[in-house]
């Protein structure tokens, strides 16, 4: 099974991606991808090992090159986040691009038992963008399709209430 948790800064996607996964039953391996690199970076991986923990999360940071990710046998394995994960690859010298991130995602689908993937949602924050921060965003956006066509369930998050736009909540 393959899940996709979209939602804007501050919706509650993650809250609900974490209880979700925890309600699969089995392992859960939560797959970090925000690599920190200032105070706020920090802050935000901080507040998420808060809100996970004491939820039996298994957490596994790996921010590029998800291919080689060591993923236990028929693990629920929640990727937090999308986003990160394109950025990494994108502008860090050792990335691999867009590719390495669809490579990643496969390999992910391929050793698990259940994926969830969780994403941002772009373009309704009214900025006009351009240059690399365009091209970034174009490039999650397609994404974003790509997955939410491939997954069994597609959610989106506003205000932590879940919108299924795809496929059922058991």
């Amino acid at each position: 099974m393959f899940s996709l948790i979209i939602g804007g800064a501050g919706s509650g996607k993650s809250a609900f991606a974490e209880t979700y996964v925890c309600g699969l039953g089995g392992r859960r391996i939560y797959l970090a991808t925000m690599t920190a690199q200032d105070a706020e970076s920090l802050a935000r991986i901080g507040k998420h090992r808060r809100l996970r923990s004491g939820s039996g999360f298994e957490t596994l940071e790996q921010g590029m090159d998800l291919k080689r990710a060591a993923i236990p046998d028929e693990g629920n394995v929640l990727l937090e986040d999308l986003s990160n994960l394109l950025a990494n690859e994108m502008f860090s010298p050792a990335g691999g691009g867009i590719r390495a991130v669809r490579d990643g995602i496969t390999h992910l689908a391929s050793v698990s038992r259940h994926l969830t993937v969780v994403t941002n949602e772009v373009f309704s924050d009214g900025v006009k963008h351009n240059g690399e921060t365009l091209c970034y965003l174009e490039k999650l956006a397609d994404l974003n399709r790509e997955l939410a066509e491939q997954a069994d369930l597609a959610v989106e998050v506003v205000c932590g209430l879940p919108n299924v736009l795809k496929g059922r909540l058991s």
